[in-house]
């Protein structure tokens, strides 16, 4: 299930977030300290051109979809997930999670969004998500070289269109 992100959440965001095994897979890959998660979250919150969501599994916080870039009028916005690795792990649960939450963002971003398009990125190393990606038929637009950390990484931009969405 997702619902919209509150307050409350925000401090649960933070260590997923920071987890080693998400930052590895993310385009901002340091340790996000307190001050600039707060900053970020009070920013976000407002912001009518984003959307924070926590995905409940069990009824227990599980993770967390983000949508940015949000477009209305065209129909489209980006967006990017990640899970509470240990959490889901020690409830023998991390590989279902990962599929739902994915399954279930396409779906809000369709259904309750009313995207035409879902855009994303992911690093090009990362074969099991980019796999998945395609089975949710995700098409890959481009592939592209993005400063990580200093270094010159390949990202794959990704797109899923919903054509019963299309304008």
């Amino acid at each position: 299930m997702l619902r919209p992100a509150t307050d409350a959440d925000r401090d649960l965001m933070l260590p997923w977030r920071n987890h080693p095994e998400v930052r590895s897979v993310s385009l901002t890959q340091h340790e996000i300290r307190p001050e600039e998660h707060a900053g970020w979250w009070k920013k976000t919150k407002s912001d009518p051109t984003r959307a924070v969501l926590i995905y409940e599994r069990d009824g227990v916080p599980s993770g967390v979809v983000s949508f940015f870039d949000l477009d209305a009028e065209a129909g489209s916005g980006w967006w990017g997930y990640y899970l509470d690795n240990d959490g889901l792990t020690e409830r023998g649960a991390m590989f279902p999670a990962w599929i739902a939450i994915q399954r279930e963002a396409v779906k809000y971003a369709r259904d309750v969004l009313k995207l035409h398009t879902l855009d994303g990125e992911t690093l090009a190393s990362n074969q099991s998500v980019r796999d998945f990606n395609a089975r949710q038929k995700f098409d890959e637009v481009e592939t592209y070289l993005r400063e990580i950390d200093g270094v010159p990484t390949e990202v794959v931009h990704t797109r899923r269109t919903f054509e019963e969405n299309a304008r």
